[in-house]
């Protein structure tokens, strides 16, 4: 199950980390050589992550950690690439008997949170500082979830980009619908689409976090704001049992009503409603950035017939219109027992993995990342560049359940499969609200 890999050669000399300390030039080649009283000596660094897929990203990422590897002959480096569905729990073992991993990837939000207020991590303000043009290069709201108290403790991967409407250009010309910019339009390509025999949004929630994640965080916001997301899950002044957000899970509920989504949704999983889109027996999909790299072995004849847009605005709401939920993703963590060396090598490892060169290979997998960089058009898919255009155009609001606590996540996850089922709003929403009271007041 885990993909360890151990290359040590030569170590840091004392000239190295003399030089290092004083911020020199010479650093990296001095390492490299393994030149001086230390020379033989071996920096032991452990870094665990889940890059474990055959997917591109992770095939990049991986091939970043090989040549950090391969640079830094004086770092022995045990990486392991832990499957992403046993990854969280795998870390939260080792964290509860205080044994965290010298680097490991953590997420932005109340993950990283978790992990500063047991005194698990440390702050990386100091390669961040000592790389200026690397930090202000990150797009705006980049560290917000990954800043405590001043202290920033990540540098984001990725982009967690969580609401595209993705949509079939061809269907919508062939059936005279308007891409939709309101909710009106968007209730009318509903029906026009149903009447034409049409699945009107593609959607595979057997993992409940779907709908929460795709469709309800940014329609929520649109009508409730940000700002009153983010008092009410402090419990500071809003509640989850207010009406705005109960109108809020009323706009969901209506197009369970109008059946915008196919009956299966709640029993098939996302990359079958994936499938189910690219392959035209659905006319929307509102889905992440994973599906621009599911989706990228798939053919230019096929992706050329899908277009990429925001959800519509909603009448009277207090949020902003021209938005996707998401933020910065995963990023590497640095442990708190790293000390001398040891930090100096995780340092130089964050900023391998997470620098300027490896962020564009990134955006060159077809995925989204949270950094300003030019993508050469001939190495993505063509929906992707669409993705990546449009991101520099639209603002992005909170995900839900990067904010919310487990136990409220769970609780908003399960309500919209209620609801799907005939379940009301109110209940939802009081249920919500009792499980994130709980977490803050236990």
């Amino acid at each position: 199950m885990r993909n360890i890999s151990k290359l040590g050669i030569a170590a840091v000399t004392a000239m190295t980390l003399l030089t290092a300390c004083s911020g020199g030039t010479n650093n990296e080649a001095s390492s490299k050589n393994g030149e001086g009283a230390d020379a033989g000596k071996k920096t032991k660094l452990t870094v665990w992550h889940n890059f474990a897929g055959d997917d591109a990203r992770a095939k990049t990422v991986r091939a970043k950690i090989e040549e950090f590897a391969a640079s830094h002959p004086d770092v022995e480096l045990d990486a392991q690439a832990i499957p992403p569905d046993g990854y969280r729990q795998r870390l939260s073992t080792v964290a509860a008997a205080d044994e965290m991993p010298d680097v490991f990837l953590s997420y932005s939000g109340s993950h990283i949170k978790g992990f500063q207020e047991s005194g698990l991590v440390q702050p990386i303000n100091e390669l961040l500082d000592s790389k200026q043009e690397w930090k202000d290069n990150f797009l705006p709201g980049a560290f917000d979830g990954s800043t405590i108290d001043g202290s920033t403790y990540l540098a984001p991967l990725a982009m967690s980009a969580t609401s595209f409407l993705y949509y079939n250009a061809d269907l919508f010309k062939q059936n005279n619908v308007a891409v939709p910019k309101t909710w009106d339009e968007l209730m009318a390509a509903v029906a026009a689409f149903n009447k034409a025999g049409i699945t009107p949004i593609a959607l595979g929630n057997k993992a409940p976090w779907v709908a929460q994640s795709t469709i309800l965080g940014s329609l929520a916001d649109r009508v409730t704001g940000t700002e009153w997301f983010k008092k009410a899950v402090a419990q500071d002044g809003a509640s989850f049992a207010d009406p705005q957000f109960v109108e809020a899970l009323g706009y969901f509920k209506q197009l369970v009503d109008a059946n915008a989504f196919a009956k299966d949704a709640n029993t098939i999983d996302n990359t079958q409603a994936e499938q189910y889109f690219v392959q035209g027996k659905a006319a929307m999909m509102v889905s992440g950035a994973w599906t621009l790299t599911n989706l990228a072995a798939t053919s230019e004849d096929e992706l050329k017939k899908i277009d990429i847009t925001v959800l519509p605005s909603i009448p009277g709401g207090k949020g902003e219109a021209n938005t996707i939920t998401g933020g910065a993703g995963a990023g590497f963590a640095l442990s708190k027992k790293a000390e001398g060396d040891k930090k100096q090598a995780a340092l130089d490892f964050i900023y391998a993995v997470s620098g300027p060169e490896t962020q564009k290979a990134i955006a060159e997998s077809n995925s989204m990342i949270m950094y300003k960089t030019e993508v050469d058009q001939s190495k993505v898919t063509s929906l992707y560049y669409k993705a990546f255009e449009l991101v520099k155009t639209i603002g992005i609001t909170p995900v839900y359940d990067a904010y919310l606590s487990a136990e409220a996540a769970e609780a908003i996850n399960n309500g919209l499969q209620e609801l799907m089922m005939g379940g009301k709003p109110e209940t939802v929403a009081q249920n919500l609200q009792d499980a994130q009271a709980r977490s803050l007041n236990p």
